[in-house]
């Protein structure tokens, strides 16, 4: 006679392949499948992302202080011997905040246009090396164009704020920005692509981004400031950009002073 205790141990030990649960017609079991579609949708997106949009008469705008809402702009050139940047900016920020953004891996402040609290006051940062500008034309809730050129050679770099040029100043020379670059929008990067500081986001609106790898003249800056006629930028082209959204970043139609 079979105790109780033996028929428990008969009925817990059946053999490994009838105890495997089975999944009808699928070649694999529901994780798999799942993985494989996550993966299939992380592939898609990142396709859609990388597509260039134009967004001619759009604009970006950051409505919240955060430390995780940004924008990073997407680029094939990773070597820089001079740059040009320009776009434009609206905000009623009193506090400090970045303009524009760029890391590498070997320096957090390769290239950073940073508005300081006081009202006329900027900070130019190149291989986290950096020069104070006082422009008094930029004006809160108002559209500023603002750009900024370097060069690796002299080393000089210069700024305008609504197509009035600040002091040229020596900051850094002799060394490309050549690593992979992380550009980034809405937030200052303390290291590549991250460390954002919610003290230091950009509230307001941004548009038309442009990035040349060269030092524009200063008539062209002019032209681009008067919303003229300009070369569209050959790093970065707000006519047809490569761009990723994180978080709470709207993409509007530009609005303009008069219509």
């Amino acid at each position: 006679m079979t105790s109780m205790k033996e028929t428990y141990f008969h009925q817990q030990t059946l053999p490994l392949e009838n105890s495997l649960p089975r999944w009808p017609h699928a070649t694999q079991p529901p994780e798999t499948e799942f993985k494989m579609a996550l993966l299939l949708l992380l592939v898609t997106l990142t396709t859609c992302a990388a597509t260039p949009q134009n967004l001619e008469s759009k604009m970006l705008t950051f409505p919240e202080a955060t430390n995780t809402a940004h924008t990073k702009l997407l680029t094939t050139k990773q070597d820089l011997s001079a740059v040009t940047v320009c776009l434009r900016s609206f905000t009623d920020l009193r506090r400090g905040h970045p303009i524009f953004s760029l890391a590498t891996s070997l320096a957090s402040n390769d290239f950073l246009i940073f508005k300081l609290d006081a009202s006329d006051l900027f900070e130019l940062w190149v291989r986290d090396k950096n020069a104070e500008f006082a422009l008094q034309d930029y004006k809160l809730n108002t559209w500023n164009a603002i750009c900024s050129t370097w060069d690796a050679t002299s080393g000089i770099i210069q700024l305008w704020v609504n197509g009035k040029p600040s002091s040229r100043k020596f900051v850094s020379s002799g060394f490309n920005i050549s690593e992979p670059m992380s550009i980034v929008l809405g937030q200052e990067q303390d290291s590549y692509g991250g460390e954002f500081d919610i003290n230091q986001s950009f509230i307001g609106m941004i548009s038309d981004v442009h990035m040349w790898d060269y030092t524009m003249s200063s008539c062209e800056i002019q032209r681009y400031s008067d919303e003229l006629s300009f070369t569209l930028g050959n790093v970065l082209n707000w006519n047809a950009l490569d761009f990723q959204i994180t978080g709470r970043v709207l993409i509007e139609d530009k609005q303009y002073r008069y219509c």
